[in-house]
């Protein structure tokens, strides 16, 4: 079982990271919004191309973001169950070192090997 007082600094660091990853969709959401509006306007086929490019790689990185955020709310609902800190696979605990490391991790190492392996 992880260390209450260990719980109580992952949580806060994870919501520290939820509000900036809250913040950057915001961010390329606006960012998104004003590529859109300015797309097409007698810009050059060079423009038009990097325009685009910027556009998916927003799109990219919203996904990205979104995922993290979906990680990230599920640490917290553990914690708030009193599940977290227990492999989701195996039941066994996973090492404080890694939940420091990777504070919204579901899975031990061996496990996390083991689900990246299937994929």
């Amino acid at each position: 079982m992880v260390a209450r007082d260990l719980i109580d600094g992952l949580h806060k660091r994870l919501e520290d990271e939820r509000a900036e990853l809250v913040s950057q969709l915001d961010a390329l959401q606006i960012d998104n919004d004003e590529q859109q509006a300015d797309s097409g306007v007698g810009n050059h086929l060079a423009d038009d191309a990097s325009e685009l490019f910027l556009r998916e790689r927003n799109i990219a990185l919203r996904g990205n973001t979104e995922e993290l955020l979906a990680q990230i709310d599920s640490a917290l609902k553990r914690m708030d169950a009193g599940s977290y800190g227990v492999c989701e696979r195996c039941g066994q605990p996973i090492a404080a070192e890694r939940l420091e490391a990777l504070p919204y991790a579901a899975y031990c190492i061996t496990c996390q090997a083991i689900v990246e392996q299937e994929r």
